[in-house]
């Protein structure tokens, strides 16, 4: 099935690449997310391909929401067919197709896609994470002071009353924080090494799935900002090389 998720991250990815740069007819899901028609047709292509192959899985997925096809299925994907999307609508190239398969209850697989590097991230349960089909390991950054942090703001980020904390606290006790408006791409970069944690609050099933699989098969940690273990379903997520994890949680807690 991690196959099967490939080549349907990459035909979506092209699908976006041919549109990207392009006048797109672009509505307002709230009052600044977005969703394009690139966004619709890539999903559209991808539910179209999961119900050729698997038609008793059931989708998760972002624009067209649940789609229980067979109540008896253990399988569901869970799909979001641009993330980034408003790069993707200014023409700033940082945006992907991620898409995961979770079996009851844990993820199984995930892929995350970039078109526009021709970079492809995938991991399946137990059996490692990789970049173009070479291995990847997280950073072996040991010191939160050394570390690149990246994060998300989220769209109600004024309401949300630690957030400025927290972004402070990151600024003045690491290297450097980055804000690239990509959780997929972001948390595959913890996996494969260029970033050493990430930390976002409000954030959906399909912005995560692929990437919590990623980072822990890349030997990565993933929790709340307590430390507790992390379900896809509820921010908010904390992730790191495991090395840096302690030092955030204790600007997060």
């Amino acid at each position: 099935m991690l196959n099967f998720a490939i080549e349907t991250a990459r035909e979506a990815g092209q699908l976006l690449l041919e549109k990207f740069g392009r006048k797109l007819n672009v509505s307002k899901k709230g009052d600044i997310n977005l969703v394009t028609e690139a966004d619709l047709a890539s999903e559209k292509l991808i539910i179209e391909r999961i119900r050729s192959y698997y038609p008793k899985h059931s989708i998760l997925a972002e624009e067209s929401g649940a789609a229980v096809l067979d109540g008896s299925s253990v399988w569901k994907w869970i799909i979001d067919p641009l993330d980034g999307t408003t790069n993707f609508a200014h023409g700033y190239p940082c945006w992907c197709v991620t898409l995961a398969l979770e079996h009851a209850g844990e993820i199984a697989a995930g892929v995350t896609f970039d078109p526009t590097r021709n970079e492809l991230f995938a991991a399946e349960r137990g059996r490692g994470a990789t970049l173009n089909n070479k291995p990847i390991r997280v950073s072996d950054t040991e010191s939160i002071r050394d570390a690149l942090i990246v994060t998300g703001f989220p769209y109600d980020f004024k309401q949300k009353e630690n957030f400025a904390r927290h972004l402070t606290q990151f600024l003045l006790s690491s290297r450097g924080v980055r804000r690239d408006g990509s959780a997929a791409i972001d948390m595959a970069y913890i996996a494969c090494g260029r970033f050493d944690g990430f930390w976002e609050e409000g954030l959906n099933p399909w912005d995560v799935a692929a990437g919590v699989l990623l980072i822990e098969e890349a030997g990565g940690s993933v929790t709340y900002y307590d430390g507790s273990k992390f379900s896809i379903y509820t921010p908010p997520i904390c992730a790191s090389n495991g090395l840096i994890h302690d030092e955030m949680l204790d600007i997060l807690k």
